[in-house]
C-alpha cells in the first residue's frame, strides 16, 4: 500500500532470531527506537542496505512519516514520552514481535541510557551503539573528565561531584574562581546547567540545577566548572570498531547556540588555526582509543585563545551529523549499522577527506523573538527547497500536527558548497525557498544570520546571540513581509485583469479614463 511519501511499504517474511552473541550475526531487521527526522534518517539508511526497518510510535505519531516509511510499525503507548518512547519494556516487546535483530536508538530518549543498551543486549539483540559500560562512563560527566585527564587530554578546571547538600560548594567555587558553571553530572543538552557570576548567586543556581537535573535525568548530582567567557564549541566526529581502532571524520563548529543548545553547525570549523585543529582531532582519536569506543561518537571541546579543553563525549549519532556526511561523502548511519553487525571499519584514515564546506540550520517550531518559545499547531503547507548542494532531513509533512510533547525540531536544512561563501549563499537561497505554514518557525532567524557580517567572516563564539540580539527580532518582520508580498500579487492581478477587461473594480467606484494619483485597497 502507498506509504504517503511516494514509496511502497514492503512486508518481508519475518525471520525468527535463533540466538547468538553480539558481533557475529547478520542484521536483517532493525527496530528504530525513536521518532521524527532521526527515525526517518535511520529507516532510509536501512533501505539503502536492504535491511527491513521497524518503527515504533505513540498515539500522537500514528500518522507520522517514520511510521509510513517503515516496513512494519508498532504502537507503544500514549503521547507523553514517559508512556511511550521511554518505555524499555514496550520497545523490547515490539522488537520481539517484529523479529528484529537490532535496535537503533537514534538520539535523545534512550540513546544514551546504559540500562536500555544493556537490556537490549541481554535480550539477545544488537544495540547499534557503544558498549553499555562506555555509555555509563561517558554519561557521567565528572567521571568522563577524569578519564580524559588521565589520557593526557586537557580539561576545564573543575570539581568532583559535590556533596548532596552542597555544603562544600562555596569553598570549591572560590578555589576555581568566578564566573563558573554549575553542571549536572548526568547532564546534556544544556539541562541542569547554570552560569554563576559570584558567590551570591551560587545557592540559587545549585537548587535550580539540581531540580532540573532530577526532572531530566533522575540524577541530581552536580559539579562545578570554570566558565570560559568567549569560547568556540568545536566537536570531532569519531568512529571506533570496539577493538581499540578509531578514525575521525573531521571537526564541526557548533558555537551558535541558545541556552547551550545548538542552532547552526558547520563543517569544517571556519577560521580555526590549522595547528589547533590538528591537536583537537588527535585528542579526539586518543579519547576514542582510550575507551575502545565502538560505533559513532562525538568528542566535544571548548576552544579559546588557541587552548582547547575536553567538554564531553556524546555516545550516539549527533543531530548535526549531516554536515560531516556532506564534506566527507560518508553515510555515517549506514556505517553504524555495518560496525554494529560485527564488521571492522571499512575505511582507513587515508580514505577520508574533507571536500568543501557544509552548514546546517535546525528549523524548529519556535518563536525567536519570544525567546525561542515553542509553537504548536498543524503544518498546513510545507515546501522544501532543492537544488545543487541542498539537503533536507525532515520528520514532518503537510498535515502533521506539532504538539508540545516532543522536541520542536521539524527538520534540518543543509547546504554544501565548494567554499564557505558558496555554502552560505546556497543556504540563504534555500531558506528563502523554504515554506512551513501553520506554525511559527526559526526560518527568518536563520536567514538573518546568513547575512550578518560577523557570521560571514567566521567571527563568533558561544556568546554570538548575546552579542547580536537584533537577530532574534528577525521573525518580527516576517508577517509584514508576507502580507506585503500577498498584496503585491493581488494588486498585480487586479491591474492585469483591468487591462484585459478595460475596467478596474475598486469597491464599486466608477470607471474613469483619466489617470489617478494612487489607489488604496483594503484586504
Amino acid at each position: 500500500m502507498p506509504d504517503g511519501l511516494g514509496l511502497q511499504r514492503g512486508f518481508a517474511p519475518r525471520r525468527r532470531r535463533t540466538g547468538g552473541t553480539r558481533g557475529c550475526s547478520v542484521i536483517r531487521t532493525v527496530l528504530v527506537a525513536n521518532r521524527g527526522e532521526i527515525a526517518v534518517r535511520v529507516i532510509r539508511a536501512c533501505r539503502a542496505l536492504g535491511i527491513r526497518a521497524v518503527a515504533v510510535y505513540s498515539d500522537a505519531d500514528r500518522t507520522a512519516p517514520h511510521v509510513f516509511l517503515a516496513d512494519e510499525a508498532h504502537r507503544i503507548g500514549a503521547a507523553p514520552p514517559a508512556k511511550s518512547y521511554l518505555r524499555t519494556g514496550r520497545i523490547l516487546r515490539a522488537a520481539q514481535a517484529s523479529a528484529a535483530d537490532a535496535i537503533h536508538p537514534g538520539y535523545g530518549f534512550l540513546a544514551e541510557d546504559a540500562d536500555f543498551a544493556q537490556a537490549v543486549e541481554d535480550t539477545g539483540l544488537t544495540f547499534i551503539g557503544p558498549e553499555p559500560a562506555t555509555i555509563a562512563a561517558m554519561g557521567d560527566k565528572a567521571r568522563a573528565r577524569e578519564t580524559m585527564s588521565a589520557a593526557g587530554i586537557p580539561t576545564i578546571p573543575g570539581s568532583p561531584p559535590l556533596a548532596d547538600d552542597g555544603t562544600d560548594a562555596l569553598d570549591i567555587a572560590n578555589r576555581i574562581g568566578f564566573p563558573l558553571l554549575v553542571k549536572a553530572v548526568a547532564g546534556g543538552g544544556g539541562r541542569g546547567m547554570r552560569i554563576v557570576d559570584g558567590p551570591g548567586g551560587l545557592a540559587n543556581a545549585l537548587e535550580a540545577s539540581r531540580r532540573e537535573a532530577v526532572a531530566a535525568f533522575g540524577d541530581g548530582r552536580l559539579y562545578l566548572e570554570r566558565y570560559l567567557e568567549r569560547p568556540r564549541h568545536i566537536e570531532v566526529q569519531v568512529f571506533g570498531d570496539g577493538r581499540g581502532s578509531a578514525l575521525h571524520f573531521g571537526e564541526r563548529d557548533c558555537s551558535i547556540q541558545r541556552r547551550h543548545q545548538k542552532l547552526i553547525e558547520e563543517a569544517p570549523a571556519p577560521t580555526l588555526e590549522p595547528e589547533t585543529g590538528a591537536r583537537l582531532r588527535a585528542a579526539a582519536l586518543r579519547a576514542a582509543e582510550t575507551i575502545a569506543y565502538r560505533g559513532a561518537g562525538t568528542v566535544e571541546f571548548l576552544v579559546e585563545d588557541g587552548a582547547y579543553y575536553f567538554l564531553e563525549m556524546n555516545t550516539r549519532i549527533q543531530v548535526e551529523h549531516p554536515v560531516t556526511e556532506c564534506v566527507t561523502g560518508t553515510d555515517l548511519v549506514q556505517l553504524q549499522i555495518r560496525v554494529a553487525g560485527g564488521g571492522a571499519l571499512p575505511l582507513r584514515a587515508a580514505d577520508i577527506g574533507v571536500r568543501g564546506h557544509a552548514i546546517e540550520c535546525r528549523i524548529t517550531a519556535e518563536s525567536a523573538p519570544e525567546g525561542f518559545l515553542p509553537s504548536a499547531g498543524t503544518v498546513r503547507d510545507l515546501e522544501i527547497p532543492s537544488g545543487p548542494g541542498i539537503r533536507w532531513d525532515g520528520g514532518v509533512l503537510a498535515g502533521t500536527e506539532i504538539g508540545l510533547h516532543y522536541d520542536s525540531l521539524l527538520g534540518k536544512l543543509v547546504a554544501h558548497g565548494s567554499t564557505r561563501p558558496e555554502a552560505i549563499a546556497r543556504m540563504a537561497g534555500a531558506l528563502d525557498e523554504l515554506v512551513v505554514d501553520g506554525v511559527t518557525t526559526t526560518r527568518a532567524f536563520h536567514r538573518a544570520v546568513m547575512d550578518e557580517p560577523d557570521f560571514r567572516a567566521g567571527r563568533f563564539s558561544t556568546r554570538y546571540l548575546e552579542e547580536h540580539p537584533e537577530l532574534l527580532r528577525a521573525d518580527a518582520s516576517a508577517g509584514s513581509e508576507m502580507l506585503a508580498a500577498a498584496v503585491s500579487v493581488l494588486l498585480e492581478a487586479e491591474t492585469r485583469a483591468a487591462g484585459e477587461s478595460g475596467r478596474i473594480r475598486t469597491g464599486g467606484a466608477a470607471w474613469r479614463n483619466a489617470p489617478r494619483p494612487g489607489r488604496r485597497s483594503r484586504w
